[in-house]
Formats: C-alpha cells, sequence, structure tokens
C-alpha cells in the first residue's frame, strides 16, 4: 500500500538530517548488497548491522536507529519475534522486513506484529528505496499484489481463506513448523526457542491437526518440502 514519493518526511534525498538505518540479516553477502543500496542514497545511511535476535536487540537499543530492516529467518530466534520485541520496547520506531519467504504467508503476520511494510529480497533497488520512503512518512508498504488481496479480504469480511494451509497456522506454529522443516528435533526447537519440550510437542499436535496430517513422518516430509520450495522459490525469483 505505498504511496507517491512527494511528502516524504525527512526522507531518501532529502535535504534534512540522513535516515539512520539498522540492518538485521545474517548473510554477510546480503548485508553488504543492502549497506550499499542505502548509502549510495543521499538521505540514507547505515549506522549498524546485526547477524541474529540478540545482537540485533542488543544494537537497537544502543544506537536507536531511526529505521530498522528485519529479515524474518536468524540464526537464533526469528525476525518475527525481533519485530515483536522491538515493537514492545520502541513503539514508535519503523521496522521493514525484507524477506524471501512468500508475502502472501507472512505479510500480514508482520504487520500484525508491529511491522509497517513488507518487501520481497528479491525486488530491485528502487523498490527497497520506495519502501523505506513509504514507511518514514508513516505509510504501510507491501506489494500491490498483497495490498490488492488485503483489501479483496477487507471487504468480503473473511479471515484466514487464503490459498495456503499454513495460513490457519499461528505465528508459533509456523515458526516451529519451519526449524522442523530445517532438520531440528523436538528438543533442538524447544532449546531454540527456550520453551519446554512438552510445549513443542503440543504445537506439533496442532499443526498436524490443522494441516491434516496423520503422523510425525508426514509432518516432518511436509515441513521439509515447504522450507526447500521456499529455498527454490528465492533462487528463481532472484
Amino acid at each position: 500500500m505505498s504511496t507517491p514519493k512527494a511528502q516524504r518526511r525527512p526522507t531518501p534525498g532529502s535535504e534534512a538530517r540522513k535516515i539512520r538505518v539498522l540492518i538485521v540479516d545474517d548473510h554477510p553477502i546480503v548485508r553488504r548488497g543492502i549497506v550499499a543500496m542505502i548509502n549510495q542514497d543521499p538521505g540514507l545511511e547505515v549506522c549498524g548491522e546485526a547477524e541474529g535476535y540478540h545482537e540485533g536487540l542488543d544494537l537497537i537499543r544502543k544506537v536507536n536507529p531511526d529505521l530498522a530492516i528485519i529479515d524474518l529467518t536468524l540464526p537464533d530466534i526469528s525476525g518475527l519475534e525481533l519485530v515483536k520485541q522491538v515493537k514492545a520496547i520502541a513503539p514508535t520506531m519503523p521496522m521493514l522486513v525484507l524477506s524471501m519467504h512468500e508475502e502472501t504467508l507472512y505479510a500480514e503476520r508482520v504487520l500484525r506484529a508491529g511491522a509497517r511494510g513488507y518487501i520481497m529480497k528479491q525486488e530491485g533497488t528502487e523498490k527497497l528505496i520506495d519502501a523505506i520512503a513509504a514507511v518514514m512518512r508513516g505509510d504501510i508498504y507491501v506489494s500491490e499484489k498483497m495490498a490488492s488481496r488485503m483489501l479483496g479480504k477487507l471487504v468480503d469480511g473473511k479471515k484466514g481463506t487464503g490459498t495456503s494451509p499454513l495460513e490457519r497456522l499461528s505465528d508459533r506454529e509456523l515458526e516451529v513448523f519451519e526449524l522442523l522443516g530445517r532438520g531440528l528435533g523436538t528438543r533442538e526447537v524447544a532449546e531454540r526457542l527456550c520453551v519446554s519440550i512438552k510445549t513443542i510437542e503440543s504445537h506439533r499436535e496442532h499443526i498436524k491437526e490443522k494441516l491434516q496430517l496423520k503422523n510425525a513422518t508426514e509432518l516432518v516430509q511436509h515441513a521439509t518440502q515447504w522450507v526447500m520450495s521456499q529455498m527454490t522459490d528465492g533462487r528463481e525469483e532472484k
């Protein structure tokens, strides 16, 4: 739901103080590319880089950026949880999620969590700068396709009727599903999320029920196939 570039607040290309941007992404090559894009704009500057949730949260507290750009998939705790935590400690700080994950599944989740925009990593430099400008002036930024989809659901008065069964999962269930698909066992997922094994087992049961999967083997196979498809789609779209 982006709007024209006019009336930016101070925004890229303006003569006002540069917008200080912090980037949280665990891939050094991706971060370098984003840093280069941002620093080329005279109205922007990168004020910090972090690889994961804990480092990102500490850095946000220390440097107090004007904007945080956050990847969803981080090595310790998910970017979605980071968005929620930043919203709790710095409710006025704009956040933009930049991710390879499918927009239809995650865009609404990150907006509900407190982010102001969602953009796919394969978008070009101009789209990223437009997204930054939009969230800095107080707008919501998603693709035109996603904006139309969200408005359609609002007009129809429907909720959770998307094309993917995964939309039925809660944020935490989706996180557990992804970690299982990345090869982590129940104990490892529990340790990663700092919860009990019993809690993860409960999440697994709810996921199986919502996705109509018969057993644990089907759950892991389904999760693995989904994670692989996400990785493949991300490479193809780049």
